[in-house]
């Protein structure tokens, strides 16, 4: 039997969970089993859990619907654990370096307690010192063995679940468990409180709490703030032949206080209902013995005994009115005169936003427009057409929903591209601002206008533009290149903004859900349906095929290479580079390059000399699935565009000459080259080489290729806008939506050239 059995529920957090579970496999005491708590087989965390469960016997996760909570996932750890001790992490937290040493060591110095409290610190999850929140109040604490009712300093429900460890017997023999709903931590709490016989305080760091920047669940506003009454009045009822202890029965209510001061949380109409419960629960539960609280702190209790919710809003509004005065005052910026005297400065810039944002929100003439159901805007990232995501998605809901009206927007020099029949608008133009304003869907790769503010009833969908393979989101602070590279858009800052006005973010495969969760947090929900731009893919036939082959000059029968780079963030050095006709030549009479090449990188121009008439430069197209279409074979770098191209199933070819200069300067999730879709070349020599020999289209290639598809192409089988589509556009039912085709059974669109499958 292991000490300790570790359990760690997943949902929600699949991008930070391999942080959470290599806090604890790299524990230097090494006696616990480690129960990862995923919400389904399918689930992102769980192919995350699998992977650690594979190369480590410890690692055993078991399954949880997310739709059963926080609580039926701990009680399902629970009963799926075999150690003495159970310790609750959550998954976007850590166990601090010698948390487990240093609680085996206190347990052996205590001997077997019930529960054994430890300290925590709060990480802010952006910028800010850690907070050890319990240290300073535990200096009263026992230094020994004490029933938790008679420290209310420490036990009670002042701690999170995850900052004690509790003896696994206890809780059976005393058939102790998780309530269901929010708040079940403050129910836990108190029970463990009432039945504990034996406890002990752990005075060091457990458990580094990561403080999410969209606020934990249960702090959010909501109806759910009910049910911290149902926790409350679970623990008052536990136990009616036993005296409830005085610091128990504060502490509850000092919760219930909290919540009614702060009128946001519950609904209008659930304000007063609540407090004349909470005032119900306070008279039949007070204990006999307990002194009458007296003074300023005891005031909100004695209105709430009195059933008194008129003053009591009085009462709260006032300290929520001097506390917003004091932080005022404490921010405006003074300037001292001569004689000594203090004048405020007036700060004309916020005035000058919240106008320009009144004015936005108003749309243009000067009065609140109403959002009209059945108004849809989209947008491709930068207003660069009609392209990507969104133009697939345009089309789909053409189809599928019909009563829809859908506008386009566009920058003014893509608008004459824009296809007959689609009704489209400018990008900054008063009439692209009042459809902003008005519409009910928003859809686009970006976020529109800047100064475009969400409005209550909208409903934004974002459609990322490929496969995170570099870092991206917040992820790039760490990255100064790509940290100011991305300051031009105004920085993290910025980048979080849009991610809060986010409610619906497409994935294209597990690795992208648990990244957009890491690099952009916030609270929208991630749809796991694919990216609708590649739904071409599986639904273009040979005819289109040769069409776009014809439309962008590829000569008939030639093997079309699409060189595609990636962007860099960093300087091109100095050098040759790659020279695309040299290429041509060396890798044989049949090959003509399709060059598609961003901007920032240059060299990829070189196309002199001879065959450079071999080189078709296609870096304006507007489409880049068209040119993968057209293309019977990829070369490219570590550009997401690989995962795309992928879906063809066509052969793919890495090559670049400054690895290590990107994973210094922007950082990598995945490295192409430690999973690569194909060969890899490390010189133009080598490139050329592998197209001369047939290595792109043999056996190895192949099979290659087949394991990078089945980690990066889970999601798209040509449905994709349609699932969208349904979903946010529809309001369909999840059990409606169109399941995602086995890769096995798809057929994409066929090359120009014939070749071995995988």
């Amino acid at each position: 039997m292991p000490r300790f059995s570790i359990v760690v529920p997943s949902h929600g957090v699949a991008g930070r969970l391999p942080l959470a579970l290599d806090s604890v496999l790299a524990q230097d005491f090494g006696d616990f089993e480690l129960i990862p708590v995923c919400d389904g087989p399918g689930a992102p965390a769980a192919g995350v859990a699998a992977g650690y469960a594979a190369r480590d016997p410890r690692v055993r996760p078991v399954f949880s619907p997310p739709s059963a909570g926080l609580a039926e996932a701990r009680n399902t750890g629970v009963r799926a654990a075999t150690g003495a001790y159970l310790l609750f992490l959550d998954g976007d937290d850590t166990l601090a370096p010698g948390a487990l040493r240093a609680l085996a060591d206190r347990l052996a110095v205590t001997g077997e307690v019930d529960v054994l409290y430890a300290e925590h610190e709060r990480v802010p999850w952006w910028e800010g010192e850690p907070v050890n929140p319990v240290a300073a109040g535990w200096s009263s604490a026992p230094d020994g063995v004490f029933t938790p009712r008679a420290a209310p300093e420490v036990a009670g429900v002042l701690l999170p679940a995850w900052s004690a460890v509790y003896r696994r017997a206890f809780l059976v023999e005393r058939q102790l468990h998780f309530p269901g709903g929010h708040f079940t931590d403050v129910g836990f709490g108190g029970l463990v409180t009432l039945h504990a016989e034996r406890a002990a305080v752990l005075r060091a760091v457990v458990v580094r709490h990561l403080l999410r920047r969209q606020g934990d669940r249960p702090a959010r506003p909501g109806a759910h703030h009910g049910e911290l009454l149902d926790q409350v009045e679970r623990v008052l009822g536990a136990r009616p032949e036993q005296a409830l202890p005085h610091g128990l029965f504060g502490q509850l209510f000092a919760a219930v206080l909290s919540t009614a001061a702060r009128p946001a949380r519950l609904p209008a109409a659930d304000r007063r209902a609540f407090f004349r419960r909470a005032g119900a629960l306070y008279r039949q539960h007070l204990p006999a013995d307990l002194p009458r609280p007296h003074g300023r702190t005891g005031l909100p209790h004695r209105l709430l005994a009195a059933d008194a919710y008129t003053a009591f809003r009085v009462l709260a509004y006032a300290h929520r009115l001097a506390a917003r005065a004091l932080r005022l005052a404490s921010r405006l910026p003074r300037h001292v005169t001569a004689t000594g005297r203090t004048r405020g400065i007036t700060r004309v810039a916020p005035v000058a936003r919240v106008a320009r944002v009144a004015r936005v929100a108003a749309g243009v003439g000067g009065r609140l427009r109403r959002i009209d159901p059945r108004l849809a805007v989209y947008c491709a990232h930068g207003g660069r057409g009609y392209v990507c995501g969104p133009a697939a998605l345009h089309e789909r809901a053409a189809e599928l929903a019909p009563r829809l009206r859908s506008v386009f927007l566009v920058r003014a020099d893509h608008a004459h591209a824009v296809p007959e029949g689609v009704e489209h608008a400018v990008l900054g133009t008063r009439r692209a601002r009042r459809l902003l304003t008005r519409a009910k869907y928003l859809v686009g790769e970006g976020d529109f206008a800047r100064d475009v503010v969400k409005r209550p009833g909208q409903v934004r969908l974002r459609t990322p533009h490929g496969t995170p393979l570099r870092t991206t989101g917040v992820d790039r602070a760490a990255y100064p290149v790509a940290a100011t590279a991305a300051g031009a858009g105004g920085g993290p800052r910025a980048l979080l903004g849009g991610a809060d006005r986010w409610d619906y973010v497409l994935s294209a495969n597990p690795h992208s859900t648990r990244t957009w969760e890491r690099a952009f947090p916030g609270a929208y929900e991630p749809l796991e349906y694919g990216s609708p731009r590649n739904d071409v893919f599986y639904r273009a036939c040979a005819e289109d095929v040769d069409r776009i082959r014809r439309d962008l000059g590829v000569p008939e029968g030639k093997t079309a290479v699409l060189y595609a780079p990636a962007h860099r963030d960093h300087p091109v050095p100095a050098g040759p580079g790659l020279d695309l006709a040299a290429f041509c030549a060396a890798a044989g009479e049949d090959v003509v390059v399709l060059l598609h090449a961003p901007g920032a990188h240059p060299r990829a121009r070189s196309v002199g000399g001879p065959g450079g008439d071999r080189v078709i430069d296609v870096s304006a197209h507007p489409c880049v699935e068209e040119v993968c279409l057209a293309a019977d074979a990829l070369v490219t770098d570590y550009a997401s565009l690989m995962c795309d191209y992928a879906h063809l199933d066509r052969p793919i070819v890495l090559y670049a000459d400054d690895w290590e200069v990107c994973a210094r300067t922007r950082g990598l999730y995945v490295d192409p080259r430690t999973v690569p879709p194909g060969p890899v070349a490390r010189t133009p020599e080598e490139l050329a080489t592998v197209f001369r020999d047939g290595v792109h289209r043999g056996a190895r290639s192949a099979a290659l290729r087949s394991a990078f598809r089945a980690r990066f192409c889970r999601f798209d089988d040509g449905r994709a806008a349609e699932r969208v589509v349904r979903r946010v556009l529809l309001g369909e039912d999840r059990g409606t939506i169109p399941p995602v085709r086995p890769l096995g059974e798809r057929i994409p669109a066929p090359a120009a050239v014939p070749f071995a499958r995988s």
